[in-house]
């Protein structure tokens, strides 16, 4: 695992958006994982701007969503669905072909994330995963104590996560679930980099980065990733 320390948010969305576009001019049929949420908002802006700054073709490129609330409708303007057709998929005219999102309204979740697992093997698995991370340490929505080897699965979660996450809501919901790739596809991807910025992330940075790795702060596995990366602007590498 690298940390690579960017002056602002800016650079640190513009450099994670490089990495994105440097893929596909390598491989157009890439598979790429992505978090929502506010960390990669700037991300997903930044190469909608490159794509249609440099005329590049995306038009083969496979996109993963990496979670989604359980029980939300994707029109909803907090669900994980309506952040990357709002911010990417509807700006590039992302085909549906090549979108792949959990249904979280399925009454048959396990065949969901059964279906998801079976298409990121299909496809040849993730070529890169960007993440963010949780207060709690958390990566999608893979929670404290959860299995390291597990693929998509469904999770309840915890206090902390479901407080925070009311931010993305117009008003109060009640969040309880989760679905989520798990850290096994995090691991058996093939670049993963995770993502933050500012003064409020760089305790769990510090330890994401530092501390040993155990299950009960899921983001420091990372550590064990053999093409893994920490990128974080000054604020949240302030305690490193």
């Amino acid at each position: 695992m690298e940390v690579k320390i960017f002056d602002d948010y800016d650079a640190l969305s513009q450099r994670t958006a490089e990495e994105v576009i440097k893929l596909v001019k390598e491989k157009p049929d890439a598979v790429v994982c992505l978090a929502s949420g506010n960390t990669p908002l700037g991300t997903c802006e930044w190469i909608a701007k490159k794509v249609k700054a440099e005329k590049i073709d995306i038009s083969k490129c496979n996109f993963i969503g990496l979670d989604e609330w359980v029980g939300v409708p994707k029109e909803n303007t907090g669900s994980c669905s309506y952040f990357f057709h709002h911010n990417l998929f509807e700006p590039l005219n992302i085909s549906a072909e090549k979108i792949f999102l959990f249904d979280a309204l399925s009454n048959d979740l396990n065949g969901e994330c059964k279906k998801m697992d079976n298409i990121i093997k299909e496809k040849g698995g993730i070529d890169l995963i960007i993440v963010g991370i949780g207060m709690n340490g958390h990566i999608g929505f893979n929670e404290p104590g959860v299995d390291f080897s597990l693929l998509s699965h469904v999770i309840s979660l915890h206090e902390t996560t479901i407080t925070v996450g009311q931010k993305y809501f117009a008003g109060a919901i009640k969040l309880s679930k989760g679905i989520t790739l798990g850290l096994g596809h995090l691991m058996n991807a093939q670049k993963a980099i995770l993502i933050a910025n500012g003064k409020a992330k760089a305790e769990v940075i510090s330890k994401t980065v530092n501390e040993p790795v155990n299950n009960n702060f899921p983001a420091g596995i990372m550590q064990k990733h053999p093409d893994g990366f920490v990128f974080v602007d000054k604020d949240a590498a302030s305690i490193l």
